[in-house]
């Protein structure tokens, strides 16, 4: 049976496949360039969390929920890439299968499935990983590219450049005394850096998140929002104090903040609906993700900054409400 709400009526050719397949391609740059630099671990973390997360969710639409089995929709594909995107390449197998099971189970399912969740599913998966394995999720290999990608050093780690800044400050030192240990701007803009799988190249994330707004798949507003917040505020802290802040540049091009912006802040589910809640979402992100990563225990910021904005979404909701149609303006 068809049931027919009251005009307008809104017709478009999107779906939900379409817009998950849409992300999954521009994901592909950040794929590529994580496989260059991590090599097979970051191809089996990526094949493992993608196929878990599948699974999870056919198993439980299947025997829990017994209702129709929609993995082929691409929701479950998109959450598996973007979990493995958020671990390191050399994190043990089981690991990203547990966080494949709290980010499909415990976040997406339990709440009703796609469009029911409240928060991220693969940033709470994430979350609990770090919570759950800190050695494993903060143990990080450096790209192969940078010593010739040799077998001998495949088992090289090291610290990430926020790691760097973090600990480095806290011991005393001044933040251009910190600088030449880093990779340069350049460098960390195209991935040489160590880090998660999806986060370390800012340019292939850029390229896709080009090909989303283009396509329509997300709009300006939270990352305009987000990235003008964020830079405005670590730069103001710099200009202050340039030996304990880092350049907003920096920070930019360094840890997972490209991959928050695009690819989950701008989630359709656990964001606002309308344009001005988006800009209030990206405000909020970016103060929060600026304040985590400079005076928080961690370096990194943005996945506790979307999540908790996630949980602010339906009071923006509320607050901004978008004008029913029809409605009459009272002039005052």
């Amino acid at each position: 049976m068809l049931t027919v709400s009251g005009s307008p009526h809104v017709h478009g050719d999107d779906s939900v496949k379409k817009i998950m397949y849409g992300v999954v391609y521009a994901m592909v740059p950040a794929i590529l360039v994580s496989i260059y630099f991590f090599g097979l671990d970051a191809l089996w973390v990526l094949l493992t969390a993608s196929v878990s997360c599948i699974f999870f969710e056919w198993l439980v639409q299947k025997f829990i929920i017994k209702g129709p089995v929609t993995i082929n929709d691409g929701s479950a594909l998109v959450a598996g890439i973007l979990l493995a995107f958020n671990v390191p390449a050399n994190i043990p197998i089981w690991i990203i299968i547990v966080g494949s099971f709290v980010t499909i189970v415990v976040a997406k399912m339990s709440f009703g499935g796609l469009g029911k969740n409240p928060f991220n599913p693969a940033l709470v998966g994430r979350i609990f990983l770090l919570i759950s394995f800190p050695v494993q999720m903060t143990t990080w290999p450096l790209p192969k590219p940078l010593y010739g990608g040799t077998a001998v050093m495949d088992a090289v780690t090291g610290p990430t450049p926020l790691g760097i800044l973090k600990e480095g400050v806290k011991m005393g030192k001044t933040v251009p005394e910190l600088m030449p240990e880093m990779p340069g701007y350049v460098n960390e803009l195209m991935g040489f850096q160590g880090g998660c799988i999806g986060e370390i190249s800012a340019i292939a994330l850029i390229l896709g998140a080009f090909y989303m707004l283009v396509r329509r798949i997300i709009t300006w507003h939270t990352p305009t929002a987000y990235l003008l917040t964020f830079f405005a505020f670590t730069g103001i802290l710099h200009l202050i104090d340039p030996t304990q802040y880092a350049d907003p540049f920096f920070h930019l091009v360094t840890g997972g903040l490209m991959l928050g912006v695009f690819f989950m802040a701008t989630d359709m589910v656990s964001t606002p609906i309308t344009y001005r809640g988006m800009l209030v979402f990206g405000v909020g992100a970016g103060l929060l993700t600026a304040i985590i990563r400079i005076w928080g225990a961690y370096p990194e910021g943005v996945a506790f900054a979307i999540l908790i904005m996630n949980a602010f979404t339906p009071l923006i909701n509320r607050a901004f409400k978008p004008k029913r149609f029809g409605e009459k303006v009272v002039q005052a």
